[in-house]
């Protein structure tokens, strides 16, 4: 027993100076490369079993021949393992520098490409969240551009829309100056008419604005649906009379939601605005509301003919107007017979293709979603909210 104590303190001696060489080795190349650190440790698990040994051989007295076949098989297991550490350090290496050539491809126009060669479990790992992480921005670039290209075309549409009335507005405005204007009370009735379109049309721009800064501040409280709707269709019965469109309200469910009364009411007005706007005269817009599970899913369906499959990803976008058949009438300016003359802007149709893209701000701040589907003759936009709870 006493025996095996003293062998395993001359072992602990032998290895213990090894390993405080290999803490010092391995603090010296802590910025070097992984496969000199496992060169490192390697050498150091050798010379510990070594020095381990030779000390106990020393202690028991080997015969020169005894000592020297127990070197030999020592220095034949120490070059095996330093070589195969050695291929190791060269394999990870090498693992390395693929992904590492790999990694740049991350972000690129063609996408993540992973390296050609086997990888261990971890630099494997590693490959797969680059994928993902390029994945990802390519979606963020795609969705960066669509924004731009939304963006470019609400500058260019607004320039218009602005450009527009103004210039009608001079014109009127010069013709009451010089007194030419036959008629001056129908000219400031226009006038006053055009600037509660700009006026709207400012108004749906900050609107815009705080939504996309995520400043819209809401105010919920649990109400009907029922109610909100027959508010909005009150409200949207003039211009339907003015187009010669038919409004018709269809199983309006009573469910309560929880919502800030006034932005979904804004949310319902610019649906069925844009729904009577994009429908023929005679044609019909119907709402309707219903409960599904935990939600409440409201319905405005037009008779517009449709919207091409390519664009109904883009319709909540902002700027977007559409095929002509549903971008309304530009306003131009006042013509020569005056503010009711040809040419006369409808004050209704103020166009900047805001408000699809309102809707959806509105209700996707409100926890709920707005989607847009083709039916027969027409096109069905809906939007989903979280029913109130119950109590």
């Amino acid at each position: 027993m006493k025996d095996l104590l003293l062998i395993a303190l001359f072992a602990a001696l032998g290895a213990a100076a090894a390993g405080l060489l290999g803490l010092a080795a391995l603090r010296l190349l802590r910025r070097r490369s992984l496969a000199l650190t496992l060169f490192a440790v390697a050498v150091v698990s050798v010379l510990a079993v070594t020095s381990g040994t030779f000390a106990v051989a020393q202690a028991m007295f080997l015969s020169p021949h005894d000592l020297g076949v127990v070197g030999t098989v020592l220095a034949m297991a120490s070059v095996v393992a330093l070589l195969t550490a050695a291929l190791l350090g060269r394999q990870v290496t090498a693992g390395g520098r693929a992904l590492a050539r790999a990694a740049r491809t991350v972000g690129g126009e063609s996408g993540f490409t992973p390296p050609d060669r086997p990888l261990g479990r971890e630099l494997a790992a590693v490959s797969a969240e680059l994928a993902a992480t390029s994945a990802r921005l390519a979606e963020s670039r795609d969705r960066e551009r669509a924004l731009d290209t939304s963006r470019r075309e609400l500058i260019a549409w607004i320039s218009h829309d602005l450009r527009t009335p103004l210039a009608g507005l001079r014109a009127m405005a010069e013709a009451l100056e010089d007194g030419v204007a036959e008629q001056p009370e129908r000219y400031l009735a226009r006038i006053r008419t055009e600037v509660e379109r700009l006026t709207g049309m400012v108004d749906d721009l900050f609107e815009l604005s705080r939504i996309q800064a995520g400043a819209l501040a809401l105010a919920p409280s649990r109400i009907s649906l029922h109610d909100l709707v027959d508010d909005a269709l009150a409200g949207a019965h003039p211009l339907a009379r003015q187009r010669g469109v038919r409004l018709e309200g269809r199983r309006i469910a009573a469910d309560p939601v929880e919502a800030d009364p006034r932005e979904i009411t804004r949310v319902i007005g610019n649906l069925l605005v844009n729904a009577i706007r994009a429908t023929p005269p005679d044609g019909l817009v119907a709402v309707s509301a219903h409960r599904d599970a935990d939600t409440v899913v409201l319905a405005v369906t037009d008779g517009c003919g449709g919207i091409p499959e390519p664009d109904l990803p883009r319709v909540f976008e902002t700027g977007w107007r559409g095929t002509p058949a549903r971008t309304p009438r530009l306003p131009g300016p006042a013509g020569p017979t005056g503010p009711t003359g040809p040419g006369t802007p409808d004050a209704t149709d103020s166009g900047a293709g805001l408000g699809l893209a309102i809707v959806r701000g509105i209700v996707e701040a409100h926890a709920g979603r707005a989607r847009v589907r083709n039916v027969d003759g027409g096109c069905c936009f809906e939007i989903t909210l979280p029913a109130a709870r119950s109590g």
